[in-house]
């Protein structure tokens, strides 16, 4: 049997205030490199320490954290909160909305110190170099990203004069789903008057011989403000859809999610 330790630590990194000149033995030349977990709350640690790594006090200051991406464009900006009994200690909380819409990148951040009475601003360092930029990467390695739905958005005339259009078949992709497959799509409709048929088949090559079979059929009034959506299950070879009036500028588009 195989033991593996986890470990359940503070993620605390070391911040310097020049105010009170030069260290003289302790030099850093870097800080850690932070990792911002997306998809959970990230609570960092600042340990703020003067010169001779002494804790300095936060007593009518605010640490200011920003993050900044490759661009140097702002992306995430807190103000620390101090701990209640350990002076220069202070938490930034990273939220799971904060790292929403960000994709995995390398980012960097900074922490200045804001006087609550003046205001005035002063700078801390990430080493003793007096380089002010940390380091963070944000990665999804522990709650990844739900894949995003397939789009169809494209349909043609079964024959002429028919009237009666199909969608181009998607893939129900059977080798991932079990025999409970579920899967789900959303209808966009602007004034569209007809129905919509989710078809299905167990041909995993399509070809104009291939047979299909009705799974569900959806009616529309025209009066439709939201998507309509429609929930389905089986393993299935390929999906598509079939509408009984013209769906040109009608049927913005179909999301599948399998």
């Amino acid at each position: 049997m195989q033991l593996i330790p986890r470990y359940l630590v503070n993620n605390r990194t070391t911040v310097l205030v020049n105010d009170t000149g030069l260290i003289t033995e302790y030099r850093p030349v870097y800080t850690k490199q932070i990792k911002l977990y997306r998809g959970i709350n990230n609570a960092l640690q600042f340990k703020l320490l003067n010169a001779d790594q002494k804790a300095v006090s936060l007593t009518g200051k605010t640490a200011k954290f920003t993050a900044f991406d490759s661009d140097k464009n702002m992306i995430i900006q807190h103000n620390g909160t101090a701990h209640g009994t350990i002076t220069g200690l202070f938490t930034v909380n990273i939220t799971e909305s904060d790292l929403l819409n960000l994709p995995d990148q390398y980012i960097s951040y900074s922490i200045v110190l804001e006087s609550d009475s003046t205001s005035a601003r002063t700078l801390t360092y990430a080493d003793t170099h007096f380089g002010n930029n940390g380091n963070m990467q944000i990665v999804s390695d522990v709650f990844p990203d739900a894949k995003a739905s397939k789009a169809i958005t494209s349909f043609s005339e079964t024959g002429p004069g028919t009237g009666i259009y199909c969608s181009t078949a998607i893939s129900a992709e059977p080798g991932i789903n079990g025999n409970e497959a579920l899967h789900t799509a959303a209808i966009y409709t602007s004034s569209y008057i007809g129905t919509v048929t989710l078809q299905a088949t167990l041909d995993d090559a399509i070809t104009d011989s291939t047979t299909w079979a009705d799974i569900d059929t959806l009616t529309f009034t025209g009066s439709e403000t939201q998507p309509k959506p429609v929930n389905f299950t089986g393993v299935l070879g390929n999906i598509r859809f079939k509408t009984s009036a013209n769906p040109a500028d009608k049927i913005s588009k179909i999301l599948v999610r399998n």
